[in-house]
């Protein structure tokens, strides 16, 4: 096993209600510190927008008190992030799998240190904490105190264009993961309406998928985020592993296995007659994570990440005209790639 690519385990704090404060404060000197940069961008008043190299982001303090994912997050990420050739970043956009990628990669990175003759060490992290404690994203280290991207494993929803140069040019490896655009709306549409401070008249299915259909939410385009990620992976595919939820759900054995030796730590003969891949899936499986993150103590429980998990879901909420509508840009903002999805 590589010793160069262990992600030692030092997670981040929970973060309590005073430590939020504390965050918010240094989020209003960045804010600050950007507001003339940010000023100069186009903008969508009405869902507190701005356009920045393609894509929409946030700006200012976002809906809820978690602001470490707006454009004056990616603006330090930016100026400030020096990547190193040993580290491994796990770029997704919102809701395509992002905390099952991170836990199973922490999991494999790790399992030499969590390991006992039975299997998977009772006082696993994964199985008292969210994976978003034990996996940092490269867009809230401006926001902590301790600052772990030294452990070399972190994750991203910025688009691969707009990603620190260090980590372009760097010897790092990206690993993404995707997904049907129809589940993705339905599952950022269940999320959003949970994280609103204003539970009371929540986001119709309608304006979501308008939003959406448009590329007019936090994050910006689906599509373009996706094919930006799937383009690299085409380009330095020793560099940029390019993962489906689908196949994931599908094959987990396989794609695990595919993952753990992109990122440098692959199983070997006896782990898998042992069964070492097999427990680190169940270890990481969504009904495990669901009941051990619920820990309302936390300024945004991290069991809003966990709804249901399946494939095709949308079918229960999208319309067949949603549904055409989607799959009619799939299909134009694929063109002439080998990228699709199952129906």
């Amino acid at each position: 096993m590589s010793s160069t690519a262990i992600a030692f385990y030092s997670p981040v704090a929970t973060i309590t209600k005073d430590e939020e404060k504390a965050r918010k404060a240094k989020m209003s000197i960045i804010i600050e510190r950007y507001k003339d940069k940010v000023s100069a961008l186009p903008t969508n008043d009405d869902h507190h927008l701005c356009r920045y190299e393609g894509f929409w982001y946030c700006h200012g303090f976002w809906y809820h008190s978690k602001a470490d994912f707006s454009v004056e997050a990616i603006m330090a990420s930016q100026e400030d992030f020096q990547a190193l050739p040993t580290d491994i970043f796990l770029a997704s956009y919102p809701k395509t799998g992002t905390t099952w990628l991170k836990a199973l990669a922490f999991a494999i990175l790790n399992r030499t240190k969590f390991k006992t003759n039975s299997g998977s060490c009772p006082t696993h992290p994964l199985l008292t904490i969210s994976p978003h404690d034990c996996v940092p994203f490269l867009e809230s280290e401006s926001f902590l105190n301790n600052p772990s991207y030294a452990n070399g494993l972190m994750a991203t929803h910025i688009p691969y264009t707009s990603l620190p140069k260090s980590i372009i040019s760097s010897d790092c490896r990206i690993v993404y993961i995707c997904r049907n655009p129809k589940d993705v709306l339905i599952s950022f549409w269940h999320f959003l309406n949970k994280v609103r401070d204003d539970i009371s008249t929540p986001t119709k299915l309608d304006d979501a998928f308008e939003l959406f259909s448009k590329g007019m939410n936090a994050g910006g385009s689906f599509w373009d985020h996706m094919t930006g990620y799937y383009m690299a992976s085409l380009e330095r595919p020793n560099k940029v592993l390019f993962l489906k939820y689908e196949d994931l759900k599908k094959d987990t054995e396989n794609e695990v296995k595919k993952l753990a030796k992109f990122i440098g730590n692959p199983f070997t003969e006896e782990e898998e007659y042992d069964g070492s891949v097999q427990k680190i899936i169940g270890l990481c499986g969504f009904e495990n994570l669901s009941k051990v993150n619920k820990d309302t103590s936390k300024v945004l429980s991290d069991d809003i990440y966990f709804r249901k998990g399946i494939v095709g879901d949308s079918v229960n909420y999208l319309t067949t005209e949603m549904i055409q509508i989607l799959d009619k840009i799939t299909k134009e903002k694929c063109d002439g790639l080998d990228l699709s999805f199952e129906a």
